[in-house]
């Protein structure tokens, strides 16, 4: 920024971020789970604009729970060059080695495991499974921080303003994720929300049509649409 300013250069930065996914009770749970799966694991879950977070109704947590861990139960880690292969590796040691923190940490500060493996049972190397835990809070570190990997933290809401404070509880702003039937409480909601994209009934990330850029620590400048 600052080799920019002393050359008055127009400057872009799409920095890291922290995706709040959030599922309403009257939400297509089939289509909500899928478009996470798509959303989530797209590169070992190696993308700033994944979902971080995801935010069930707790009217439905459990149905959604169950299939989201239908899912991932099904889903086959190895090496992406071969065929039938859903999730790849981490890409590096460090990398792995915080998902298994942010998942330990999260057992020992109450979260259940719903889908995928105990941190004692990963081993070494970069090939980390799909894992969902539920019960998380804002006091785990994988509600805190941008994990960057195949794990998907649930935690449940009531109110729709409940879950709007709750998503903006990061100090980012990229990318974030609203699944309901309701298209006023749909706009509601992605007006609350500081994100830079809002994405309704969909897991797909910037599209060219529409600009797309960060809020708060995730950066600034617009690319796509009218304003890229």
């Amino acid at each position: 920024i600052v080799d920019t300013a002393e050359q008055v250069k127009k400057l872009a930065l799409e920095l890291g971020g922290n995706a709040p996914f959030i599922v309403f009770d009257d939400a297509d749970l089939e289509a909500a789970a899928d478009n996470l799966i798509a959303n989530k694991f797209r590169g070992g879950g190696q993308t700033c604009v994944c979902a971080n977070r995801i935010f069930v109704h707790e009217k439905v947590a459990d149905a959604f729970g169950q299939k989201l861990a239908e899912r991932v139960n099904k889903m086959t880690v190895g090496d992406g060059m071969n065929d039938g292969i859903d999730i790849g590796p981490l890409i590096n040691k460090q990398g792995f080695d915080k998902v298994k923190r942010h998942l330990q940490d999260a057992l020992d500060k109450g979260a259940s495991l719903v889908a995928g493996k105990q941190p004692a049972e990963l081993g070494d190397g970069l090939f980390f499974p799909p894992t969902v835990v539920q019960g998380v809070d804002r006091e785990m570190r994988c509600y805190q921080e941008e994990t960057f990997g195949p794990l998907v933290p649930m935690a449940l809401f009531r109110t729709e303003e409940e879950v709007i404070e709750a998503g903006n509880d990061t100090e980012f702003g990229l990318a974030s994720y609203v699944f309901t039937a309701d298209a006023e409480r749909a706009q509601r909601v992605a007006a609350g929300l500081r994100f830079g994209h809002v994405g309704w009934n969909t897991g797909t990330g910037p599209t060219p049509e529409a600009p797309f850029g960060g809020m708060k620590a995730s950066g600034i400048g617009r690319e796509g649409g009218l304003e890229g």
